[in-house]
C-alpha cells in the first residue's frame, strides 16, 4: 500500500509540473479533476488524471 501512495504522490507532482502540456491530450479535464478559485488563486486537484497516469506508470513498470 505504501508503494501505491508513493506512486500517487509522484504522479501528483508530475501532473502539477506538466499540467499545460498534458491538457493538450485531455488530462486535467477528466471526471474527478477539480478546479476551483479560492483566496484569489486558482487551485487544481487532478485526482482522476492522477489515477490514470498512475495506472499507465504501473503498466510500464510491470513490463520493464
Amino acid at each position: 500500500m505504501i508503494r501505491w501512495l508513493i506512486v500517487v504522490v509522484l504522479a501528483l507532482l508530475l501532473m502539477s509540473g506538466l499540467t499545460q502540456w498534458l491538457r493538450r491530450f485531455g488530462f486535467g479535464r477528466l471526471p474527478g479533476d477539480f478546479e476551483f478559485r479560492a483566496f484569489g488563486r486558482e487551485w487544481q486537484l487532478p485526482i482522476g488524471s492522477t489515477v490514470v497516469l498512475s495506472l499507465i506508470a504501473a503498466l510500464i513498470a510491470r513490463w520493464i
